[in-house]
């Protein structure tokens, strides 16, 4: 194709051709109707426990399309948080509630499931798989960016 095309004196330099005028990525896309969003998908320092409780949120079956007033959405929250505190088990927290860990209950409602756990085991040992049932402990500590670990200071201070 070149060499026809040498031949008529129509080869030109790629660079010699007319391009499109370069765009700064946000004027780009606003070109295409894309608004700029402030969110950060994907950044590590989000908080887990909000991104968490927000989908939670928005995977409820009751949850509006949209709502009528702001005075709507906080009595949809009110019912949702106290849901979400009192009645909700969480996988992270041994499907404990906020409540049952916070106030001290725990341990104690992971003891009473054990003992249903180790009646049930022995009534039907076969039903159990993996084995007898393995005791769970609350969680010492949840963080949202856990502190890095201090090395000593080898001057002793």
């Amino acid at each position: 194709m070149y060499r026809i095309l040498d031949d008529n004196e129509q080869v030109r330099e790629r660079r010699d051709q007319l391009r499109h005028p370069e765009y700064k990525k946000p004027e780009l896309l606003a070109n295409m109707g894309i608004t700029k969003t402030h969110s950060r998908p994907y950044v590590s320092d989000d908080n887990p426990y909000s991104e968490s409780h927000f989908k939670t949120l928005k995977t409820r079956p009751e949850f509006p399309k949209q709502f009528g007033s702001i005075e709507d959405a906080r009595a949809f929250c009110r019912g949702f948080f106290r849901w979400y505190n009192h009645e909700h088990r969480h996988a992270g927290i041994a499907m404990l509630t906020p409540v049952m860990l916070h106030c001290g209950h725990g341990q104690a409602v992971l003891d009473a499931r054990m003992h249903v756990r180790l009646a049930a085991y022995a009534a039907n040992p076969r039903r159990f798989v993996n084995g007898p049932p393995v005791r769970l402990m609350v969680p010492k500590a949840a963080w949202i960016n856990p502190l890095p670990r201090l090395k000593p200071d080898p001057v002793g201070g």
